[in-house]
């Protein structure tokens, strides 16, 4: 087995291949494969299961009575699924989560996943970061969709993003469709949005890409729709 995607997992950064091999060779584990637009977790499905992706992308989707859904998130190759569901005091996994692309995954159930966390305080160490992470990552998600104009929510992802990678040129996440879909927006009302601000001059809109021409205006686009105080916190995937 390549263990070089394990090495680089948020779970097992940091441990050597060969403490890596001990490790999995002495914990059940099984590697499971996934066809694109295959559920992997149910919403509302025992959580009974963590993923460590080894190829392909999962999108964790929460849908609404109404027919609507919202993405959540989208894990790629050495990512978790489902580690703050399984460990939540409900056992119920908040979303659905879907292959987006052919997909492999090692599953551990959770008493296996205890037991290999109590080999190595830095597996300890990188599970609770990644659940840290996690929450906070929510955090920014909510406040996102906690803004009401279309502008403002695109205005808080790119300010955002300028922060994380401390550049003025944003990577629009995977096509203008999903970024949309991450926003909870319609994708022709996001296109106006940022050609607007295209023609203001704030920011330069192109097929993948976003530069920020100037981030003070931004910001004041931000300002112009001040999110709520109150928030409603949920669990993380």
């Amino acid at each position: 087995m390549d263990y070089t995607v394990l090495e680089r997992s948020t779970l097992f950064r940091g441990i050597p291949s060969k403490n890596l091999r001990e490790f999995l060779e002495s914990v059940p584990h099984h590697i499971q494969c996934y066809d694109k637009d295959e559920i992997i977790f149910h919403l509302m499905e025992e959580a009974d299961r963590i993923g460590i992706i080894l190829e392909g992308r999962a999108e964790a989707q929460k849908p609404f009575p109404n027919g609507s859904q919202v993405n959540v998130s989208i894990r790629t190759p050495g990512e978790m699924i489902g580690p703050a569901a399984v460990f939540a005091s409900s056992h119920r996994y908040p979303c659905d989560v879907m292959a987006i692309e052919p997909t492999t995954i090692m599953m551990f159930r959770r008493a296996d996943l205890l037991n290999l966390l109590q080999k190595d305080m830095r597996i300890l160490e990188n599970f609770t970061t990644e659940i840290a992470s996690a929450t906070y990552m929510l955090q920014q998600r909510l406040e996102l969709l906690s803004y009401n104009g279309i502008a403002q929510k695109a205005a808080f992802y790119m300010l955002l993003q300028r922060r994380k990678t401390n550049s003025d040129h944003i990577q629009i996440p995977e096509s203008i469709t999903k970024w949309s879909m991450m926003m909870n927006v319609s994708r022709p009302s996001l296109h106006r949005e940022l050609k607007h601000l295209e023609t203001q001059g704030i920011i330069r809109y192109e097929t993948h890409t976003i530069e920020i021409l100037d981030p003070d205006s931004l910001q004041a686009v931000l300002s112009q729709s001040a999110p709520p105080v109150q928030r409603v916190v949920c669990s993380p995937l």
